[in-house]
């Protein structure tokens, strides 16, 4: 046996460290259970996948086991895909619908099965010589990068979309989730493409190149994997999602308003209601709270912001809560008041998205923006 290099160092520990973080995943307690086990399989079909780097070494498998590890990547990125899905939405549940996410990896193995699965040893032992220049090992690459390719853009379009729905329809600062999730797709895309390039050099036999992308690839993983976990347990409460049901705006058919005087009476009242009433002072309101608060139709009030004001709920509801803000940090009586009090006061739970908030809307930061009047 060869001595232990830095490759197979490297796999060992994130091999055992997305292992522990799965098992983790599995037994921690959450609101959203679906989104953990979605995770944890996610992760445990990683750690199949780095196990790879190292197993070799140590117990090399046969073709056909071997041939089982790998065809286990056909379920890495629609479980993946299926967790961006649980996290984005928080009605979503696992369906027959999605038996359908099975078939690549169905059809993977039966393309397998006469030679790989079914042969004799001696057969078996004489593919084994060529055996990445098989039509079945060529497909198995080729489908397996569509497939990826595929279930990245198709995570990224759910984000963008459960994004739009929030802003439309939310006003707490949960949208903080969607530039986390966009990141993750973004990440592991990247470790794709390393897998990509490291999968080149081998059908072109760069012995040289190809352990080097393997341990990048490796160690990519590594990070990658303890970063969004971590992420994800320091701010659970992110992890929300919004009603997949809700429709956007652009999705509605938009009643005509018979005149410009109705179009703007509706708005005064709107206004009116913000101001008299502060509903904006809860930080977990939505569009539904407010049109039950108001007693007309959610579909109505949504178009009124999103096209008749031109604002999204989630910009809308901050305007009316920065403006609190900067009459409190103006008022001489309210000196005493700190900055994280106040945030609190006027409807925001999160310091990072007030300070970005308010900042939007005055170009300071709150603390600049008292020194001016103290």
């Amino acid at each position: 046996m060869d001595t232990i290099g830095l490759k197979e160092i490297l796999g060992i520990i994130a091999t055992f460290i997305t292992l522990l973080l799965s098992i983790f995943i599995f037994s921690a307690k959450s609101n959203n259970k679906l989104s953990n086990k979605l995770f944890g399989f996610f992760l445990l079909i990683s750690a199949i996948e780095i196990s790879g780097f190292f197993l070799y070494h140590y117990y090399p498998l046969s073709i056909r086991m071997n041939t089982v590890k790998n065809l286990t990547y056909y379920l890495l990125t629609p479980t993946f895909y299926l967790y961006v899905c649980s996290v984005c939405y928080s009605n979503f549940t696992l369906k027959k619908k999605h038996l359908w996410h099975l078939l690549p990896f169905i059809v993977g193995n039966i393309i397998m099965l006469p030679r790989f699965y079914l042969s004799s040893d001696e057969q078996i032992r004489i593919l084994s010589e060529d055996i990445n220049n098989t039509y079945e090992q060529i497909f198995t690459h080729i489908f397996m990068h569509i497939q990826s390719i595929y279930y990245y853009i198709a995570s990224f379009v759910v984000i963008k979309r459960a994004r739009k729905i929030f802003i439309e329809n939310y006003s707490n600062n949960a949208v903080e989730t969607y530039k986390w999730l966009y990141q993750i797709v973004l990440f592991w895309m990247l470790v794709f493409l390393v897998a990509l390039i490291k999968n080149i050099f081998k059908y072109m036999d760069m012995i040289d190149v190809f352990p080097i992308s393997q341990v990048i690839l490796s160690l990519a993983l590594l990070l990658i994997t303890c970063w969004y976990v971590l992420k994800a347990l320091k701010h659970p409460e992110l992890f929300s999602g919004v009603d997949s049901d809700i429709k956007l705006t652009q999705e509605l058919t938009q009643t005509k308003i018979d005149t410009e005087q109705f179009q703007e009476r509706e708005v005064r009242e709107l206004k009116e209601y913000m101001q008299r009433n502060e509903p904006y002072l809860d930080p977990s309101l939505t569009i539904r709270n407010l049109a039950s608060q108001m007693k007309i139709p959610m579909r109505d009030l949504s178009i009124l912001i999103n096209k008749n004001l031109n604002q999204h709920f989630f910009d809308f509801v901050n305007e009316y809560r920065i403006k609190k803000a900067m009459n409190l940090l103006k008022d001489t009586s309210q000196r005493k008041l700190t900055v994280l009090e106040i945030l609190y006061e006027v409807g925001f739970n999160s310091k990072s998205s007030f300070n970005t908030a308010f900042k939007k809307h005055t170009n300071l930061t709150p603390t600049q923006f008292r020194k001016q009047y103290f």
